[in-house]
């Protein structure tokens, strides 16, 4: 059985294989957070209100569904699951669904471009559903899969790690694709973007999704799902028997849900509005939208680099205070700076500061979660999607919030937000993660059955493992 899992920690075809199975998202997700705005409000014209609750709806939506999906993942039994596996049978479903509406998104409307916002709205909104339905069934199958290939905390952490290193390169390849296109298609340097840019980023969503879809299909040919140390029958008693319920009467799911929601604060909206940021506050051409989160994600890069090789000694608590300072430092900076030499070179060392410091954030955050679920694999999903729900109904609601005011706001609006916001939201995960227990014996133990690993102490291993 041990054995099991180190051929699984230690396979090359094996990493390779996960990690890339959810490029797919993450390219569309990179699409969605860094231009689903400006493609909406600078280049369709939409209002920014009318812009954010498109988003929101996509966020509701993705909220909503990620719970549902992760139950139902879990109790999914048949003859199709059996042979193909539960999680990969989910997650083919959700690259049907993100393949058949996410293009449509990044387009104007077809037939209808010359209507009301409104009206547009109701077209955009449907393919949105579908795409968010997609995406949280994907999202959800993807992170329910380290718990099952991974025995121990550190092979788990390990996971993480390599499935973050290509959600890194998937953002990237999407900002290096974006660049190309609009710098090469650009008439000038000073040019911002506009509504004459709708074909260039319908160009890009093509590009990015056709490597997207040739990752999920190797995903599925080399990555064979299987429950490593429990049958399905003892799974399937043991969620019978309420493994949902005993997440849910626990104090600590929700400790560890307040750190993964804060994270995704600051990562998302940080996303989202960096852009806005650019143009609207600092008045930076359109190739700028594509090399500054460029710069960010090298940041992640390195975050993804460094954690792997982090010592086992370094704590879940002392991971998460490095990331949250590296980005707190770059979001002071965004407040205080503002002159020409800030926007010519110093604005791509905050992008890697923020990049960094939310790289370690999220997947410290991630780490926390799978070593909540700990031995529960039959609830992993379902766990999974509780976190992702709270991270997206909050990421909804804040961006909808912030684009209310947005039109007649001054042209230091994103600059306040990305300062306030983020940076809030970072201390907010920082002392949700200081005031996380020590995770002893009696505090892991999850109806007398299982246990979660020991965040603080990553080398002590839970009694019944």
């Amino acid at each position: 059985m041990d054995n099991e899992f180190m051929d699984i920690s230690t396979s090359f075809r094996l990493q390779l294989g996960y990690g890339i199975g959810h490029i797919l998202n993450d390219v569309c997700a990179s699409l969605w957070f860094t231009y689903f705005l400006v493609f909406f409000h600078l280049v369709l014209e939409f209002s920014a209100s009318q812009a954010g609750n498109l988003m929101l709806i996509g966020q509701i939506v993705d909220a909503v569904s990620t719970p549902f999906v992760g139950y139902h993942s879990d109790r999914t039994d048949n003859a199709i699951s059996a042979r193909y596996g539960k999680r990969k049978l989910w997650h083919l479903f959700g690259t049907a669904c993100v393949l058949a509406s996410f293009p449509f998104i990044f387009s104007q409307c077809i037939g209808c471009s010359i209507t009301h916002k409104w009206a547009q709205m109701f077209y955009f909104a449907a393919f949105i559903l579908i795409f968010q339905i997609g995406w949280a069934a994907v999202q959800i199958s993807h992170l329910s899969l380290i718990p099952e290939l991974a025995h121990d905390d550190h092979t788990r952490s390990h996971l993480t790690a390599v499935r973050y290193g290509f959600t890194v390169f998937s953002n990237l390849f999407v900002y290096i694709i974006t660049w190309i296109v609009l710098h090469i298609t650009g008439e000038c340097n000073k040019q911002q973007v506009g509504p004459a840019d709708a074909w260039k980023f319908r160009h890009i969503v093509y590009v990015v999704m056709s490597i997207g879809t040739l990752a999920s299909i190797i995903f599925h040919l080399s990555v064979k799902e299987k429950y490593s140390y429990r049958n399905q029958d003892e799974l399937i008693q043991n969620s019978e028997r309420g493994a949902h319920l005993d997440f849910l009467h626990k104090p600590l799911l929700y400790q560890v849900a307040g750190v993964y929601m804060s994270t995704r604060l600051v990562v998302n909206v940080a996303q989202v509005f960096i852009p806005l940021y650019l143009h609207r506050t600092l008045g930076l051409a359109a190739r700028a939208l594509a090399v500054v989160p460029l710069a960010m994600y090298l940041g992640s890069l390195a975050a993804a680099g460094a954690q792997r090789l982090a010592p086992r000694s370094f704590t879940r608590k002392l991971n998460y205070f490095i990331g949250s300072i590296c980005g707190l430092t770059g979001f002071v900076w965004i407040y205080f700076e503002y002159d020409y030499d800030y926007k010519v070179y110093f604005i791509y060392l905050v992008a890697v500061l923020i990049g960094f410091g939310g790289a370690i954030m999220l997947m410290t955050s991630l780490s926390l979660t799978a070593d909540l679920v700990g031995a529960r694999t039959e609830a992993s999903a379902f766990v999974y999607g509780l976190m992702s729900f709270t991270d997206k109904l909050a990421c909804g609601i804040a961006i909808a919030v912030i684009q209310m005011y947005a039109d007649e706001a001054e042209s230091t609006y994103y600059q306040n937000v990305l300062s306030w916001v983020c940076g809030g939201a970072t201390i907010l995960g920082l002392t949700f993660t200081l005031l996380l227990p020590k995770f002893t014996p009696e505090v892991m133990i999850i109806n007398d059955s299982a246990s979660v690993n020991n965040s603080d102490e990553p080398s002590a291993m839970p009694e019944n493992i």
